[in-house]
């Protein structure tokens, strides 16, 4: 293994989190390859050893997008969302009753199903909360997923995964050969640039945020920093969603987990 290689590896990990071992060579290959010979490289090597000389420039950061695993469906894993419907959302409800707002953060929302279908979910739960103020904060680290999040199309097999003949009739309309989310949902949506290893400073603070299936691909250094980031973010009577393969027990602290719920972590005492 190269030096260039190293030093991208080490780039990765301090920029994003993400951890590449030597058993994941073939997806840097599969996924910089293409990049190199659009870019006139002449290898990987040569993007790598430039992406080293100008570790902060346009393309260091393009390379670090690529490597990120943009995995996203509508309702992913549906019992998170079950949860929130059933357990999560009457809680948060009782707790801000006077301030009848609601503060959403879905971190490294990749393509944006996941906050869309947060916002579909309080869309049908909105006779709970007539007159609530509902925001929604969407972030990722890639620039060029939030600009598609943004747009609110999909094709039809990312609609047909995970979402049902009702919702895909409630809230899309054709677009050729595309589905448009309605501007009723896209509405209720903010996307933003963000690293979860950056800081929280200028998002405020929120009721419920989801982190799912970004912590399984940090090295527990980093798991610690993000999740201690998330922490100043949430309110004291927050709720914080991980994936299912996903825990903080051993890492932090600050949280415990939900009995009864999967994946579900509230702030500590």
């Amino acid at each position: 293994m190269t030096v260039a290689y190293e030093g991208f590896r080490k780039l990765v990990l301090d920029r994003s989190g993400l951890v590449l071992t030597a058993d994941k060579d073939y997806l840097l290959k599969s996924r910089l390859e293409p990049l190199a010979r659009k870019d006139g490289f002449l290898g990987l090597d040569q993007l790598l050893a430039k992406v080293g000389a100008e570790p902060s420039g346009a393309l260091a950061q393009r390379c670090i997008d690529a490597m990120a695993t943009h995995e996203s469906f509508f309702f992913r894993d549906a019992t998170p969302f079950d949860q929130l419907r059933d357990v999560i959302l009457p809680d948060l409800i009782a707790a801000r009753a006077q301030s009848r707002t609601l503060r959403i953060w879905s971190a490294a929302c990749s393509s944006g199903q996941e906050p869309y279908s947060l916002a579909m979910l309080l869309m049908e739960e909105q006779h709970r909360m007539p007159g609530w103020r509902i925001d929604i904060l969407a972030t990722d680290m890639s620039l060029p997923i939030l600009e598609r999040a943004r747009t609110g199309l999909y094709s039809d097999f990312e609609v047909r995964r995970g979402l049902s003949d009702a919702r895909l009739a409630r809230w899309f309309t054709r677009a050729g050969d595309q589905w448009l989310l309605s501007p009723q949902v896209r509405s209720m949506v903010r996307f933003a640039p963000h690293n979860l290893l950056a800081g929280t400073s200028g998002l405020g603070r929120f009721d419920l945020i989801f982190c799912r299936n970004v912590l399984i691909y940090f090295d527990r250094e980093h798991k610690r920093a993000a999740l201690g980031q998330i922490r100043q973010a949430l309110e004291p009577h927050g709720a914080l969603v991980l994936g299912s393969a996903e825990t903080v027990v051993g890492l932090d602290s600050a949280f415990a987990p939900v009995v009864g719920l999967r994946g579900v972590f509230k702030p500590g005492s």
